[in-house]
């Protein structure tokens, strides 16, 4: 049996979305001010995500929603050199900037992930999650978050988005 079939579903595809919509609703409230804002998402199912959150919010908001992918190696962010997807030549300087993934966990990838952000004059950045486990071992947090879950360090959360017939969050 795979991991996935032996683990329990803690959010469906159905939730997904209300969460998801939830969140770009959110987003908007906080930045309703602005013209245009960019969706930064992580590479795998974090730019899924941030694809999702982003036709949301071209959905249900007038903002310009530009959107743009995080390419490292999730497993070794710190020797990874972070680049923007297709267009390295995003303009961020004076943009709000929201790096969307699906868990936060230890906060180790969001934090290398948000790093050269702060080399491109943003003027705020921001954090989605569909799942926060709070075991932080550095110093950020989700500014939305869809579910917030409590589990042992030993337990694992997977979300998938980017396959339709295993879509959903699951404890492992």
């Amino acid at each position: 049996m795979s991991p996935i079939e032996e683990a329990h579903r803690i959010l469906t595809p159905v939730q997904i979305g209300q969460k998801i919509r939830r969140m770009a609703y959110e987003i908007y409230e906080r930045n309703f001010t602005e013209t245009e804002i960019v969706i930064a998402g992580i590479v795998g199912e974090g730019y899924e995500f941030a694809k999702r959150l982003s036709a949301e919010l071209n959905r249900i908001s007038p903002l310009g929603v530009k959107l743009i992918e995080l390419r490292f190696d999730i497993h070794a962010p710190k020797q990874s050199y972070i680049e923007f997807g297709d267009d390295d030549e995003v303009v961020l300087e004076d943009h709000v900037v929201v790096v969307a993934d699906v868990v936060l966990n230890t906060a180790r990838t969001m934090t290398f992930s948000l790093q050269p952000f702060l080399q491109k004059g943003v003027r705020k950045l921001q954090v989605a999650v569909v799942v926060d486990r709070s075991h932080r071992l550095y110093p950020v947090s989700a500014d939305y978050v869809g579910y917030s879950l409590s589990t042992t360090i030993n337990e694992h959360i997977q979300v998938i988005l980017s396959d339709p017939g295993k879509e959903g969050a699951y404890l492992l």
